[in-house]
């Protein structure tokens, strides 16, 4: 056996592939560890927007996972392997299963958005997809809210990104629009003094910006007066509520009406003719 031809055979090989070898290794170590990096760089981004913690695990595996391909059609393709079979497969691939989670990746996409742009977060009280509530739970394809009434709304991500986001949680203060109607045979000055009386007498109401109380519209049956006052979020229902009463018990006190939509019909009576 000739051994010399043989080490040469090798020692030839080693040449040719010796340093190609070395560098998909190179890139290989080097990307996993880039891979790893930006896998341990999202979680914590995640972690500091307070998502769930198998959510990031998710999302933070799967960013990982596709760099690994990438790293490995690059290692593959410094040996001199054509990798363009491996991204046609892998985009056909990925085609067939982009058409087949259609509707799931536009909700993970929606998801991922809702995520990194925050338009709102968990305990937000908030109006979407035709749908308001408390916001409970903010997972990869769907979002999950609780109504007033205590019911759970799961509503997909892309119905929530496709329309007006209302946040009322947001700003931490929300105005308080309520509509007061009298008899035209009232004294406006009277009621508007009563209704003035109710707010200030009331601690929920914010000094900044101040109460609004105005004379707003004539109306078909009755004067109206806006009330503008502003609360916190917190106290928006309560202070509605109890102020709607409060209202309602005064001016029966105060002999002030609020009367009900009226019609006038006028009936007039035509004689039959007498017949000729």
């Amino acid at each position: 056996m000739d051994w010399a031809g043989i080490l040469e055979k090798i020692y030839g090989l080693l040449a040719v592939y010796g340093i190609k070898i070395i560098a998909a290794i190179t890139i290989l170590i080097i990307g996993k560890w880039i891979a790893n990096f930006f896998r341990k760089l999202i979680n914590k981004i995640l972690a500091k927007r307070q998502l769930d913690p198998a959510l990031r695990s998710f999302v933070a595996s799967l960013i990982y996972y596709v760099l690994l391909v990438f790293i490995v059609l690059a290692a593959l393709s410094q040996l001199g392997i054509q990798t363009t079979s491996f991204i046609a497969v892998i985009g056909a691939a990925g085609l067939a299963i982009g058409l087949a989670l259609q509707g799931s990746l536009a909700n993970f996409a929606a998801g991922f958005l809702i995520i990194i742009f925050r338009p709102f977060k968990t305990g937000d009280y908030i109006e979407g997809a035709g749908t308001a509530g408390t916001v409970e739970e903010i997972e990869i394809f769907t979002t999950q809210l609780k109504t007033p009434d205590n019911k759970t709304v799961i509503i997909p991500n892309a119905s929530i990104t496709s329309g007006n986001i209302v946040n009322y949680s947001t700003k931490g203060t929300r105005r308080v629009d309520m509509v007061f109607g009298i008899s035209y045979e009232d004294d406006i000055d009277k009621a508007k003094k009563i209704l003035q009386a109710i707010i200030a007498e009331d601690d929920r109401v914010l000094k900044d910006p101040e109460p609004l109380i105005a004379l707003a519209e004539l109306g078909d049956s009755s004067v109206n007066f806006y009330v503008r006052p502003w609360t916190k979020s917190d106290d928006y229902w309560s202070f509605l509520f109890d102020t709607t009463e409060k209202v309602k018990k005064r001016f029966d006190a105060e002999g002030i009406s609020i009367p009900y939509p009226q019609r006038d019909v006028h009936v007039y009576e035509h004689k039959a003719m007498s017949p000729v």
